[in-house]
């Protein structure tokens, strides 16, 4: 199985050898907000932690984690420009395999600006992207955000994470990786398995999105296991548990 969207930096040791333990083999970690990031300073160490610290811990217990590095749109400093001029050599960093998470969470002119940025440089460099959607105005913010994709990004290069069942019409529609997210506060096992029989599993990748909200770094196994007692088969199950995030990410 393929976590396919974590945040490593807040979990403890012992998360990743329950992972391990319970069939999870790779995960990718994202650049996100753990702390306020007032300065390039504090994003740059953030993600280098990502990338050196985390992958080790996560490493020594027998998971492979992969890095998405990126401006998260909490995590625009004043001097963001700053970061955005490091990405392409973060990029070329061993294990790093995609621009994220990035996206909008308010619409406000600046995340737009940060978003638009980095999408353009993902599609100049041919680099995946992990796209944001928040918990507030989901719908409203889903719709400006696939708005701003269609205009500068390769379909092929997007996914679009944290689809629920408010936004799951509308992102269908394109030829995305969609992201479901299964934790307490966002999609439960059982709903992703209502979704997933509903609208197949030809795109769809698992993840626990793992942070330092309720969540769950079992989710993916358990969905896994709510799939099989659903009756789905294991070439479906293989699909959205390992092998549509396997091709996504080219890990």
């Amino acid at each position: 199985m393929i976590d396919a969207h974590v945040h490593a930096d807040t979990r403890p040791y012992e998360d990743f050898e329950k992972m391990a333990v319970a069939g999870v083999e790779k995960a990718v970690s994202c650049a996100h907000d753990p702390l306020r990031m007032s300065t390039s300073d504090v994003v740059l160490d953030h993600i280098n932690r990502i990338m050196e610290n985390d992958t080790k811990r996560a490493a020594e217990n027998g998971l492979k984690l992969y890095a998405a590095v990126g401006i998260h749109p909490r995590s625009i400093s004043k001097d963001w420009e700053r970061v955005l001029h490091e990405l392409p050599a973060l990029l070329e960093k061993e294990d790093v395999v995609a621009v994220g998470e990035i996206g909008l969470e308010t619409t406000s002119d600046i995340e737009k600006e940060v978003f638009k940025k980095q999408l353009k440089l993902a599609d100049e460099l041919n680099m995946k992207v992990v796209v944001h959607t928040p918990r507030k105005n989901k719908s409203e913010v889903a719709k400006v955000t696939a708005s701003i994709l269609e205009d500068m990004i390769e379909p092929s290069l997007v996914q679009l994470d944290h689809i629920d069942s408010s936004i799951v019409d509308m992102t269908v529609e394109h030829d995305w990786n969609l992201g479901m997210t299964v934790q307490p506060l966002k999609v439960s096992p059982d709903e992703a398995v209502s979704m997933l029989r509903e609208y197949g599993v030809d795109r769809f990748v698992l993840d626990s999105d793992m942070s330092s909200s309720p969540s769950d770094p079992l989710s993916v196994p358990k969905t896994v296991h709510k799939m099989k007692l659903a009756g789905f088969t294991a070439k479906e199950i293989h699909r959205v548990s390992h092998s549509n995030a396997a091709k996504f990410y080219g890990i």
